[in-house]
């Protein structure tokens, strides 16, 4: 019991520190004043350098490589084929897509596909071989591709068990250099995933293990043009 009072007084006076300091350093603010009163500049550079639309697609897939994903580039018409080529090439039979991707998008592939309903469970998840997924936007200075979990991109959790991520960028109008660039784009509201390479974490030694917390490999394919019909999402 000693030994508790004493950890408990300790973390007690502590706390008195910390909150007596923030006392005296708000000593001199007057009690009517807000923080939006004072508004901070924000005057920082929004990108690093200035790039052209194609130059801003290296970049991204220069970045995506160094974070070990794998990038490819097609056309709109070649989609299909190109998606279809990867999982063949992948051994994947069972492939779990959110409900709204355009469905011409594995029209070539021979696979069962299973749409990202609330019923999927995370074990039924963990049996299928790939996810294909759009994304919200990606990010060319960071090589981040960053899903909000609209329509074709779906829950967060389908990006997270399947060990094979398959997902899809249109260069036209879903790349931005930065993230203060991505950040208006994006709405808080949403469930935000942020993905730089394929889910990785390092011990102590530096010893590098991949699937750890996602997929244990990422794709990327930059598509130029549209490849969606006209009715599918936004």
């Amino acid at each position: 019991m000693s030994t508790w009072s004493s950890s408990a007084s300790g973390a007690g006076s502590s706390r008195e520190r910390v909150l007596g300091r923030i006392r005296r350093a708000l000593a001199d603010v007057p009690r009517d004043e807000h923080p939006d009163d004072h508004p901070v500049v924000r005057d920082y550079l929004a990108t690093h350098g200035q790039r052209t639309p194609a130059e801003s697609v290296d970049l991204l897939a220069r970045n995506l490589s160094d974070y070990r994903a794998v990038v490819h580039r097609s056309d709109a018409a070649g989609l299909p084929t190109l998606l279809s080529r990867l999982l063949a090439a992948r051994g994947a039979r069972r492939v779990v897509v959110p409900s709204g991707l355009p469905g011409t998008w594995l029209a070539e592939a021979r696979v069962d596909v299973a749409f990202a309903s609330a019923a999927l469970s995370p074990g039924e998840l963990d049996t299928m071989d790939s996810v294909v997924t759009g994304c919200a936007l990606a990010i060319s200075e960071t090589g981040t591709i960053v899903l909000d979990g609209s329509p074709g991109q779906g829950r967060r959790i389908i990006s997270l068990v399947p060990d094979h991520h398959l997902c899809v960028v249109r260069t036209a109008d879903q790349i931005v250099d930065s993230v203060p660039q991505a950040l208006p784009r994006l709405a808080p509201d949403r469930p935000l995933t942020w993905i730089s390479g394929p889910s990785a974490t390092s011990d102590i030694e530096l010893d590098r293990v991949e699937g750890v917390h996602g997929p244990r490999t990422l794709e990327v394919i930059l598509v130029a043009g549209d490849p969606r019909p006209a009715s599918a999402y936004p």
